[in-house]
Formats: C-alpha cells, structure tokens, sequence
C-alpha cells in the first residue's frame, strides 16, 4: 500500500519532491555549522544551563521551521494537557521513534528542558556533536551496559530533581513506517529508580521524513502525547510493556494506513 501511493505520483511531483528535499538538506548544513559553534564558544565563555539549552534549541525551532516552508513539513499535536504542570516536576518521556524529524521537533516545542540519552558516538559528529557535547545531556556508552545504565540513573536523577524530563527513545533506532521496534526497559527502568512518571508519545513521522532516507515527502506529522503512567508499585518490565501498548495502539489510530495487512 505504502508504496502504491509513491508510485502514484507524477515525474512533477517527485522532481518537486528532489528539489525541495535537496534545499532542505542543504540548509540544515550550512544553518547548524555558524550555530553549533556558537554553542561551543559562548558556553566556553560562561552560558551554561537552561540558557545554553534554549539558545542551542533556537536552531532546532528553525529546521521545524524551514521544514514546513521548504519540504512542506507540518505537524500537530494533541495531549498537551499530559505533560506535567508543575514547573519542578520530573518526567520521563518515551517517544516512537521513526525519523531524525522528532529529535528536532520535540526541544522546539517542549515547554521544559529535555536532557537526551544518547550514544555517544553521536559526539563525534563535527558540530553537531561537538555542540551536543556542550549541552546537559546524558551520552552513554552503550557496550558497557552497566555501567552505561548506572551514568543515566545518576544523571538523569539530577536532571529530574531540577524539572528537566529526560527523553528516551526505548526502540532505540528509528523504526520504519508501519513495524515495531523492540522496546528496551532503561527508561522505565530509570522512571522506576527514581519514582517519576512516564509520558508515552506517539509520532507519525515516517509518513514524511522516513528512515535513513534523503527525500522528505509534504505532509503532516501528528505528534500524540499519552496520559501519564505512573511507576510507582511497578517493575520496569511492567511500566515498560504499558508504554509499548500505549504507543503502538496509538500508532495505529494516528497512521492506519501504514499498519494496513502486506500484499502478497
């Protein structure tokens, strides 16, 4: 079914469809190398924290931006009035993870800060990475699990104490369109660790921005935020399997067609 539809379109529209992408890409280059480096000097120079983190999140607000204006990139969200509302209060948020698209959008329009958990190979990206490595985030070791999962709880505690939510992507990698990941425990497990509530979002972003892909396709990405799941009297292998339901039932309400039976 998926890719009926791509075949449906014109030789117009996917020249469009090149074009548009190409620009995109191209901006996202040449925008995030003056930024990034921004990042680096002025958090040499004494910007550290939350100011530091709006100011890198800045250029985040803009790529949600350009996508919309160039690739035609829009979004919606529903549930806002899911995440917690006390300004100090912690939360752990596990997000489906289909494209590079939500790791831009979901800092642009949280209203708290979000300390990633990454690999931290992402570190070594050139400016990117090195403006990452500058930020309050938590970059693992991912061969080392225990020791990995030890530096989260840890980290992601401080950060928690102090409002900020940490974010997780508990597949792991971007999934395609229409499947599902294995889902791993360390973000229930840190939930559990440290008593707090987990938000469970569903994001369609596939449908737009698909895996390991360079074209972007116009359309609206849905963004689904879920009523908070408490840990408290939970193991993390119970908290984890709730998140799991909750997402992918939701997925399949967001984007049916992509969960449509395969023909043979």
């Amino acid at each position: 079914m998926l890719n009926q539809i791509n075949s449906d379109r014109s030789a117009g529209e996917w020249a469009m469809i090149y074009l548009r992408s190409t620009l995109y890409m191209t901006w996202l280059i040449a925008s995030v190398i003056p930024h990034a480096l921004c990042v680096v000097i002025i958090s040499f120079l004494g910007l550290r924290g939350e100011r530091l983190y709006w100011f890198a999140s800045s250029w985040l607000k803009m790529a949600i931006s350009a996508a919309r204006l160039i690739a035609g990139i829009r979004y919606e969200v529903q549930g806002w009035e899911n995440l917690p509302q006390q300004r100090n209060q912690g939360a752990v948020l596990l997000v489906k993870h289909q494209s590079a698209y939500e790791t831009f959008l979901l800092p642009s329009i949280m209203p708290h800060p979000l300390a990633y958990v990454f690999k931290r190979e992402l570190l070594y990206i050139p400016f990117f990475g090195w403006a990452m490595w500058r930020m309050d985030m938590i970059h693992i070791n991912r061969k080392l699990k225990a020791e990995a999962f030890q530096r989260v709880v840890e980290q992601g505690k401080e950060f928690l104490e102090k409002g900020t939510w940490v974010i997780m992507f508990p597949e792991g990698t971007r999934i395609p369109r229409g499947q599902r990941g294995k889902y791993k425990t360390g973000g229930a497990r840190l939930a559990v660790a440290t008593g707090v509530d987990v938000i469970p979002i569903a994001v369609t972003s596939a449908r737009c921005w698909p895996r390991k892909s360079f074209l972007q396709y116009p359309g609206t990405v849905d963004v689904s935020i879920g009523p908070a799941i408490s840990s408290q009297n939970c193991t993390a292998d119970e908290l984890s399997l709730k998140v799991e339901n909750w997402i992918e039932q939701e997925m399949i309400r967001l984007d049916p067609m992509a969960y449509l039976p395969k023909e043979n």
